[in-house]
């Protein structure tokens, strides 16, 4: 089955198209990011015209690249939610409009289970079942996955994702947008030993994560600099290292303890900040020690993609699901613990 996958649930346009035979075999993505970098975020209209701008041209390239015309697609899925509504839409009437033109099945695909599966996009994918640390965007959780729509949330943010944490602490450093990679470039100079932030609620049990006191914790850090005159380059690179470590040690810790309550010795990371090389080898070091092993989609698949949407439909539409037909589905908000087993 030949599956075309579209992904516009925010910032990002991807088109990919999976084959269940042969695998990945084209795509390509298109990141709104210089245009938002003025407005410090993302601007939800700018992102639904450019989603619309963006979209045609790009299925016809993925479709160029693996040498096929669209009457040779045997369906197609989307990402339904969760996301911006508008950004949303315009995937959703562009695979409704295709599939209904092709005579061919649509499916709306979950955002965050699409994160979840795309480590299965490598050549040594993970076996279930698996603990999955998901850090995208405004999500941080911590998912037991027995199979596809098997899932069991263990712990998740009561405030602030990581990601957000992320993107906050980039304002008070004076960091443009996107901030999770502007500050772990910053703190890349920076020197370990001067701060050392908390780790939140690594002090009880539990897996959930909260950020939002790391978050006042680094602007009274800054503010005191400030008033000590202190705060010069290097005081920012100091701070943007202690903030990195304090985001990546606590997640380890998270993560070193779901593997023990589960028992389980497989851990899949996904999400935009799954890129990130200090989290990455803090988790290794964590999963070694527990003699356990972590899987990451590689860095092109870590932010939003369309190939995770591809392969995600992919398997839902074997099973048999598909949308009514003209009853397209865009959900802003769609906690993963609504999705079934197909």
């Amino acid at each position: 089955m030949r599956v075309l996958g579209i992904e516009t649930s925010c910032d990002e346009t991807g088109v990919a198209l999976y084959d269940t035979d042969r695998g990945l075999l084209a795509d390509a993505l298109h990141s709104q990011v210089a245009m938002h970098a003025d407005y410090g975020g993302v601007v939800p209209e700018l992102a639904s015209r450019d989603h619309t701008r963006r979209l045609l041209p790009l299925i016809d390239q993925v479709l160029s690249g693996a040498q096929l015309e669209r009457t040779q697609l045997d369906a197609i899925a989307y990402t339904a939610g969760p996301g911006l509504v508008g950004a949303l839409m315009v995937g959703a009437s562009t695979a409704h409009g295709m599939a209904r033109a092709l005579g061919i099945p649509v499916l709306g695909v979950h955002h965050m289970e699409g994160h979840l599966l795309a480590p299965m996009l490598e050549d040594e994918p993970p076996a279930f079942p698996f603990v999955a640390l998901l850090v995208s965007g405004g999500h941080t959780q911590l998912v037991q996955v027995d199979g596809i729509g098997c899932y069991q949330l263990l712990g998740e943010s009561v405030d602030d994702a990581a990601g957000e944490a992320f993107d906050k602490a980039a304002k008070m450093l004076d960091l443009d947008y996107p901030g999770g990679p502007r500050v772990a470039a910053l703190a890349e100079g920076g020197d370990p030993g001067r701060f050392r932030f908390p780790r939140p609620m690594t002090d009880r049990p539990g897996l959930d994560f909260s950020f939002s006191g790391l978050k006042t914790h680094t602007l009274t850090a800054i503010r005191q600099l400030e008033q000590a005159g202190q705060l010069d380059d290097q005081a920012r690179a100091d701070v943007a290292r202690a903030f990195e470590e304090a985001v990546a040690d606590t997640l380890a810790i998270k993560c070193r303890r779901a593997l023990k309550q589960t028992g389980l010795t497989r851990l899949v990371v996904a999400g935009g900040v799954s890129a990130n090389v200090r989290l990455r080898a803090k988790l290794e070091e964590a999963t070694r020690k527990q003699g356990a092993r972590a899987y990451y989609p590689r860095g092109r698949f870590c932010t939003d993609n369309g190939a995770m949407i591809a392969y995600a439909g992919a398997q839902r539409l074997i099973a048999g699901e598909k949308d009514t037909v003209g009853q397209m589905k865009a959900v802003p908000r769609w906690p993963m613990d609504q999705l079934s087993a197909p």
